[in-house]
């Protein structure tokens, strides 16, 4: 497992292209025409010390839908790309995360398998130039492309900036714990089937 990778994916919707580095230092470079997106990418790359470098293009015309659902998408792809056959890896992560009167609880198992719950109320439409209904979106395709059982959970929270970001800085770290190698686990696949 190299902990690295490139994905780019076009359609006639969307143009992206990801570059990532799990066991990183957190530089990033993030570039989509999504300001608000912009910021939680890179808090998430900062946080969970990841080398990302995100370039997207959108049918923003439109709306910004197809654009933030398929940078989930593609990162998701990204990360299991480069986990490869997962050996060594701790494989699940979880981080409960305060942000001012926010709190997020989120947990990842790298499961080779998809399941996606989200339990979050916004109370604005958008957050700058990111409709609140698509972290939902982001964060499914996410889970979906990566083969991941991902568990998003917000409690408490009076102010929607605030909860996004503890959304996507807890994931951060949860993603950083999982993906991090046990030296107890001699590099072996973290199931009893043999593989993930």
């Amino acid at each position: 497992m190299n902990q690295s990778s490139h994905v780019s994916r076009k359609t006639n919707e969307t143009d992206i292209n990801i570059s990532l580095k799990i066991n990183g230092n957190g530089v990033r470079a993030i570039n989509t025409p999504v300001g608000f997106l912009n910021h939680m990418l890179d808090l998430f790359a900062k946080q969970g010390l990841f080398d990302l470098n995100i370039k997207a293009k959108g049918d923003m015309f439109i709306d910004e839908h197809h654009t933030v659902e398929d940078i989930g998408i593609v990162l998701g792809q990204a990360f299991s790309k480069a986990l490869g056959d997962k050996k060594g890896i701790n494989r699940y992560g979880f981080f409960i995360l305060p942000m001012d009167e926010a709190l997020a609880t989120v947990a990842i198992d790298f499961a080779g398998r998809y399941s996606f719950t989200f339990d979050c109320n916004f109370n604005r439409e958008k957050i700058n130039d990111l409709s609140t209904e698509l972290i939902y979106d982001f964060w499914g395709g996410f889970a979906q492309n990566a083969k991941a059982n991902l568990f998003i959970k917000v409690e408490n929270g009076r102010n929607d900036h605030h909860k996004a970001e503890a959304i996507f800085k807890a994931v951060a770290k949860a993603i950083r714990m999982a993906c991090e190698i046990d030296k107890r686990a001699s590099l072996a696949v973290p199931s009893t089937k043999g593989v993930l």
